[in-house]
């Protein structure tokens, strides 16, 4: 008999609302399908059934503040980032494409290593996922997409679990490009992906050797926590800077908002699952 897992993928197959959410949000796709970075809307839809299950089933999202997302435009969506594995992204994403008020498909900036992983490359593009790197995203923002930017890099992801919600140190990148770009930045916080994988400490010979950023010595399961993403309001910055030092302070401006959320979510939970 099957399983309720399977019933659901059943289900979410068969439904016309899945095809309902496809056909609304904007994408910037050619005549073959795809665009420039190997995205395409039908290589999308098993991955966003796997992602309804992850985000509805598996972790019982709530997710508040989806009004605040632009409907349409260029944007930086910017969360704070943990868990070793990019789940944060994959529930982020899944909940701008079935948010009620604008669906949009965003375009993630992954690390360079991520690509480099046999078939995981060509997933991540077909899904959103772009190398992070200045040009791509600039590409993007003149392209008018909703761009997922993690500032903290491989130093959230890679975090132990002692460090939990302490937000590590945020690049000046992104700030720079909404700057030039006239993107806003709409912060975000993501509380329960802290605890879904707990990771005792970082084995860095073996990172070293592998050639990876981080080897994360971990309890070997994805727990069922519950997540809690809040999206802030978008905020605007004038290209009316120079110095390295104020663009920080901008930087930390988004740094403190990201905080705010994820206390505003911890606030709102009463256990970690």
């Amino acid at each position: 008999m099957p399983n309720r897992a399977s019933n659901f993928f059943k289900n979410i197959v068969h439904s016309e609302e899945f095809e309902e959410y496809l056909q609304l949000f904007p994408n910037n796709i050619g005549a073959a399908g795809y665009d420039p970075w190997g995205f395409n809307i039908k290589g999308i839809k098993n991955t966003y059934i796997f992602g309804k299950f992850l985000y509805e089933k598996f972790f019982r999202v709530e997710a508040f503040g989806l009004e605040n997302i632009p409907k349409e435009g260029r944007v930086l969506v910017v969360p704070n980032h943990s868990g070793q594995l990019p789940l944060d992204g994959v529930l982020a994403g899944y909940a701008m494409l079935t948010n009620p008020y604008s669906p949009r498909i965003p375009k993630a900036m992954v690390e360079r290593f991520f690509p480099t992983v046999p078939f995981v490359g060509n997933w991540l593009g077909s899904v959103g996922s772009v190398v992070g790197d200045p040009y791509n995203c600039q590409k993007l923002l003149e392209k008018d997409e909703a761009i997922i930017v993690f500032p903290e890099g491989v130093r959230g992801s890679g975090k132990l679990f002692k460090d939990r919600y302490k937000l590590q140190r945020f690049g000046n990148g992104f700030m720079h490009l909404a700057m030039k770009h006239e993107a806003p930045i709409v912060p975000v916080g993501i509380v329960g992906c802290e605890e879904s994988i707990i990771s005792f400490a970082d084995i860095k010979p073996l990172a070293k050797l592998l050639g990876i950023p981080y080897f994360p010595l971990a309890l070997p399961i994805i727990l069922p926590t519950k997540v809690y993403i809040h999206f802030g309001r978008p905020l605007h910055f004038e290209n009316d800077i120079y110095h390295e030092r104020e663009v920080k302070m901008r930087v930390n401006i988004i740094k403190k908002e990201i905080n705010d959320l994820i206390e505003l979510g911890l606030s709102k939970r009463k256990s970690i699952f």
